[in-house]
């Protein structure tokens, strides 16, 4: 069967609000419209989305899939229109995805010095799908972490960063300065096995709300710092690398400049950072998010 995209951006709306009539409102549509619209919907894929009551709509498991590959699509679908234009019009673009918490800004100040006629785009990576903004040609190169699908990248390892143990500020744990992994034993992690987010904000609301720690990068800590939550060293935890990442198989000069001005720039931050290579500056941090 064809996806039909206008039903998908109706179903996506209406996963939002969870709701059919605010979904309506911002469609510009009639509520019974959309209702039928779902309803069709459902029956040509042959499965049920959505449970309705009177009060609140619910996805069920195969809306939620649905939901998560909504939104792959949806931009893969307006990249490309982008992309269109963008020919028609002679602009040259260059698109960087990036990870919560890694700074790509100063790598592209310094590649546009060099090409002030590239129009650059930024795209935020959610944390459980590093590298689909690079797949589904939302992007043209990405600056995120491993582990991610490496087949058919071209990757440059920019630094490696520590990890952090979050956890409520009233955690039995929440006073300590530094753990190990055997401190962890027995404790309920927050990953992606166990509960898949769609966003850290949510990820850290879920942490702060008790149910469960989770280790994130020190950027990702150092960009999400709240008073509810603390972030603890785990000495002995694999560190995170992160990397430049480009499909192997796209050779264009421009791409070939930005990977080695971001390559540089990107590796010389780190290092002036403190964060490649080691746990520097992390006690620092873990004093901030501390309450008084």
């Amino acid at each position: 069967m064809d996806l039909d995209l206008r039903k998908l951006r109706y179903f996506v709306a209406v996963a939002e609000h969870r709701h059919f009539g605010r979904a309506a409102e911002q469609l510009y549509i009639a509520q019974p419209v959309l209702s039928r619209q779902i309803k069709a919907f459902e029956q040509e894929l042959e499965c049920t989305l959505l449970v309705r009551s009177t009060r609140s709509v619910e996805l069920t498991a195969a809306g939620k899939q649905l939901y998560q590959e909504a939104q792959g699509i949806l931009a893969a679908v307006g990249a490309a229109v982008r992309r269109v234009h963008d020919v028609g019009r002679g602009v040259q673009r260059l698109v960087v995805a990036f990870s919560t918490g890694l700074h790509v800004s100063e790598a592209i100040r310094a590649f546009t010095s060099r090409h002030p006629d590239v129009e650059t785009d930024v795209v935020p990576v959610r944390w459980w799908e590093q590298d689909a903004p690079i797949r589904d040609g939302r992007a043209q190169v990405a600056y995120i972490r491993r582990p991610f699908d490496e087949t058919g990248l071209h990757v440059i390892t920019i630094g490696r960063e520590p990890r952090t143990a979050c956890m409520p500020a009233t955690h039995p744990l929440a006073p300590r300065r530094q753990l190990t992994s055997a401190d962890l034993d027995g404790v309920r992690l927050l990953d992606a096995p166990t509960r898949r987010t769609s966003s850290i904000e949510e990820k850290f609301e879920l942490i702060a709300s008790g149910h469960g720690i989770a280790l994130v990068p020190l950027s990702v800590a150092r960009a999400y710092s709240r008073p509810d939550l603390v972030h603890v060293p785990v000495t002995d935890a694999p560190e995170t690398e992160t990397c430049l990442v480009a499909p192997a198989d796209r050779h264009e000069k421009l791409l070939r400049d930005f990977l080695a001005i971001a390559t540089a720039t990107l590796r010389r931050g780190r290092a002036v950072d403190g964060v490649t290579g080691g746990i520097s500056g992390i006690g620092a941090l873990t004093q901030i998010d501390r309450p008084h």
